[in-house]
């Protein structure tokens, strides 16, 4: 009988692709603050039910739209802002009687930064946490929820004007407080300071729901969906990003990564431009390196949409880009599949670039949704690498975004390009350029053979870096330093030239510690069982300046041996296929995949003999040879369940949401004799021994059979 119902499980698995499930923590989530809705219903493991409402048309408060989607057989969370959201009675005075508008993020005009009418973002002062604690944290936990998710820690670099803030910076810094834009030094003690705020708020609240949770017999696990360090860094925002997964009371991250960020312009080859692969895949980078070496739990995000008014081919391309990005780090195999489904599927938007004509979701990017879906659903992790040279990292920290403001004496860093101009050229030549986290050193050394770095946009926060550098260098580990350290930030008040020490930049201690001097010149140099490279240039004349990606390459090259430069990433993970090509480059060549595909990024999902990828262009492909059984659903716009397989049938019962197509590739022995499924259509495909079968999506349910 063991035996019988280990080979029924194993059928069932392959039938579906599916991972190794963990019972306590979602594959797929989705936030949204409306109730349980036949045309959101798209089938993920949990909803993250966002605020504690009632909010316009979202259906009741938050007990009542939890319950109902705990009906549809949901896992439900919660998610809410903690740096704004809809706390007005806190800020109308009706929680305690005071108004605290003290309390919202103030410019250098005096003018409150604003996320809605009266919701300003916040300055989490302790009074605001107790209240944030009593009304949203520990309702939520009587409400009977065991995971909170607290999005977007955000500061403005723009604020720190407020009375609270002032009040802060006295308790914080013990001097009086300095307006933010009167010299480098009071932006970088500023921005510090919201760094601070946010991980002391933080770190109080999710202690408070893991301590009232135990009190109440139940484990708590709290996450932080949040942007990119990338992001916020270029937006000139303020967030604790990687030191929150040094807090035991943090048990992970959602990653904040999607068209509204990446399309953020960056600069290469001297022309600024969007590029929403390369970026989305250095955001996802980050974040996977911030968390890796912790071991906390992450999931990454991709929208059909963005908060932008844009129209729907603008959509897809961005949505194919970023997908495509995050399917490029095999480690991680857990999604946030979209946020805010609701106006994905019930929004007008522009049906094309300029037109005033507006539309709901086409159908076909509607189906390709629930195949992309279904997809992640399915999506297992992967020991494959990234085609490419292995072992190749950029350094970067959180103090990234203490240095963001337009200009102290002259000094600019356009769009991060002090950043891009190390990333940017490695990753154009086909190089799966990771991301090292200065505050995970030394843990995230362990697998990078060269490093690059610079301090030219960010400085280290501690001496400790420094050490394991000169060890891992010591070790054999390779270093390329680039910067002329003339930016004004170089002299802030900070740890290098305190308590006894003097140095007129963080890189002269770490050059002193490499046996180097404190100044050496640009070259290359023995240390050890490795070597140092020092360019005395600033990282962002790399991308500014036409050609200028070149001296990064050789500089690479030199130490790293041959890169075997090529203008595409590839990796497959399990039976899925992901490709994405480069432009820009001086091989513009398209990428030719051998094999007979599925392309889940057309609708239709034909059937390949092979594929062509021009320059700019990205597929996710399902290998047919790999499937995992002769009878399988390989590829389908919904999620099926009570899969059944006979000598001669398949049956299941798939769900999508109402109002979308279900388009399914389904492998099976021979062409079938008959197949039913509710207003249904379908072809056979004699050289793959797939059926292509088609019906409208039904949120309670379609039972096919297929019989053959």
């Amino acid at each position: 009988m063991k035996r019988h119902l280990t080979a029924a499980i194993l059928v069932i698995l392959a039938l579906h692709g599916c991972g190794s499930p963990r019972p306590d923590i979602p594959k797929t989530t989705f936030q949204t603050n409306a109730a349980w809705k036949p045309v959101t219903d798209i089938r993920a493991d949990a909803v993250m039910v966002y605020g504690t409402g009632p909010a316009k048309g979202a259906g009741g408060n938050v007990e009542d739209r939890l319950s109902r989607w705990k009906e549809k057989g949901y896992r439900t969370d919660f998610m809410t802002g903690i740096a704004w959201g809809g706390y007005q009675d806190y800020f109308l005075g009706r929680w305690d009687g005071q108004p605290h508008w003290e309390d919202g993020q103030v410019d250098s005009q005096g003018d409150t930064i604003w996320h809605g009418k009266n919701v300003p973002y916040i300055v989490p002062s302790r009074k605001y946490l107790e209240y944030f604690k009593e009304t949203q944290i520990k309702r939520i936990i009587d409400a009977g929820v065991d995971a909170i998710y607290l999005e977007e820690p955000e500061f403005w670099a723009r604020a720190g004007y407020s009375d609270t803030f002032k009040k802060e910076w006295e308790d914080f810094y013990g001097t009086p407080w300095m307006p933010q834009d009167s010299s480098p030094e009071a932006t970088y003690l500023s921005n510090k300071l919201k760094y601070h705020l946010y991980y002391r708020a933080l770190e109080d609240v999710f202690t408070y729901a893991k301590e009232y949770g135990r009190e109440n017999g139940r484990e708590i696990k709290c996450y932080v969906p949040t942007h990119s360090l990338v992001n916020y860094s270029m937006w000139e925002i303020v967030s604790p990003e990687a030191s929150l997964a040094l807090l035991p009371c943090v048990d992970g991250y959602i990653a904040q990564v999607w068209t509204g960020t990446s399309r953020t312009p960056t600069y290469y080859n001297g022309r600024m431009a969007e590029r929403f692969f390369e970026t989305a895949f250095l955001e996802y980078g980050s974040m996977v390196s911030m968390t890796a070496p912790t071991g906390r739990d992450l999931w990454l995000l991709t929208d059909p949409i963005e908060d932008g008014v844009r129209d729907w081919e603008d959509y897809r391309k961005g949505y194919q880009a970023t997908f495509t990005a995050q399917l490029l780090y095999p480690e991680v195999s857990d999604y946030e599949v979209m946020p805010w489904p609701d106006r994905i599927y019930e929004r007008l938007y522009p049906v094309s670039a300029g037109s005033s004509e507006m539309s709901h979701i086409p159908a076909p990017y509607a189906t390709m949704m629930g195949v992309m879906v279904n997809a992640l659903q399915n999506m297992p992790k992967s020991p494959g690498k990234v085609e490419g040279p292995k072992g190749i990292s950029v350094l970067m920290g959180n103090s990234l975004m203490f240095q963001r403001f337009p200009s102290h004496c002259d000094y600019e860093d356009p769009q991060l390009s002090d950043f891009f101009g190390l990333s940017l050229p490695l990753l154009k030549a086909g190089i799966p350029v990771g991301i090292t986290h200065i505050e995970n050193i030394p843990g995230s050394l362990k697998d990078v053979s060269v490093l690059l770095m610079t301090y030219s946009n960010m400085k280290p926060l501690s001496p400790d870096a420094h050490e394991a550098l000169r060890d891992w260098v010591n070790a054999g580990g390779k270093l390329i330093y680039s910067g002329r350290d003339e930016d004004p930030f170089q002299n802030v008040s900070e740890w290098w030239n305190h308590d006894g020490l003097s140095y007129q930049a963080p890189s002269c201690h770490l050059f002193e510690l490499l046996g180097l001097g404190k100044e050496p010149q640009e070259g290359r140099y023995k240390v050890g069982k490795g070597e140092v490279m020092v360019l005395r240039a600033d990282p962002k004349e790399f991308v500014m300046t036409p050609g200028g990606e070149t001296a990064v390459l050789k500089a690479v090259e030199d130490l790293y041996g041959s890169l075997s430069k090529k203008n595409y990433l590839r990796l497959e993970r399990g039976p899925y296929l992901v490709a994405a090509v480069m432009d820009e480059t001086p091989d513009m060549s398209p990428l030719k995949l051998e094999g007979k595909y599925i392309d889940l990024y057309d609708p239709s999902l034909p059937v390949l003999d092979g594929a062509t990828l021009p320059p700019g262009s990205r597929k996710l492909l399902y290998d047919l040879d790999k499937r995992p059984d002769e009878t399988a659903i390989l590829a389908e716009a919904g999620r099926s369940t009570n899969l059944r397989r006979t000598r001669n049938s398949l049956s299941y019962i798939t769900k999508g949401p109402a109002g979308t197509v279900n388009r399914s590739r389904v492998s099976l022995p021979r062409k079938p004799q008959n197949v039913e499924a509710e207003g249904s259509s379908w072809t056979w495909d004699e050289d793959s021994r797939t059926i292509l079968l088609e019906f409208k999506n039904n949120p309670d349910g379609i039972p096919v059979l297929i019989k053959w």
